[in-house]
């Protein structure tokens, strides 16, 4: 398993015309929206992030961060980012624990998913599908989510 090396000074590369990576990351496998992987892991995703997934108990916490990915940060990514958030907890309430979603100024996007609500491959995709501008998937597991408890506490109050 690969070392994250978040906020570490250079060396950093370019890597297949995504934004630039620390040494360390260029390493990494490239994650593919249709690929079946996703375990316990670290990986380069499409949109030039990187997508840790590591297994906790109860729960999958899959980080993604966007550093040096501006495209990555615009206000409908960073609400894609937040609806997805709200699916997982949909579950942790149907389940009866209670997560919050994660977000550090958006650059640094962390959820808790728990292993036996959505498939851990289709909240990837979703994620991977939001950096490359599809909030369909998003939309899907939010809706099952509902299903499940009723309306979640929306980000953004005006919603």
């Amino acid at each position: 398993m690969t070392t994250e090396h978040r906020g570490v000074a250079g060396p950093y590369i370019e890597y297949d015309n995504l934004p630039v990576l620390h040494a360390t990351e260029a390493g990494l496998p490239l994650l593919h929206p249709y690929g079946t992987e996703a375990a316990d892991d670290r990986y380069v995703t499409p949109g030039g992030g990187r997508l840790t997934v590591r297994k906790a108990g109860t729960h999958f916490q899959i980080t993604l961060d966007h550093l040096g990915c501006p495209a990555q940060l615009t206000e409908e990514k960073n609400a894609l980012f937040k609806r997805l958030g709200l699916a997982a907890e949909g579950h942790c309430l149907h389940a009866g624990c209670r997560h919050h979603v994660a977000d550090a100024g958006a650059v640094l996007r962390s959820f808790q998913l728990r292993t036996d609500s959505i498939d851990l491959i289709a909240f990837v995709r979703a994620a991977l599908a939001v950096e490359l501008g599809d909030g369909r998937p998003v939309d899907r597991l939010l809706q099952d989510a509902e299903a499940l408890v009723g309306p979640v506490r929306r980000a953004d109050p005006q919603d």
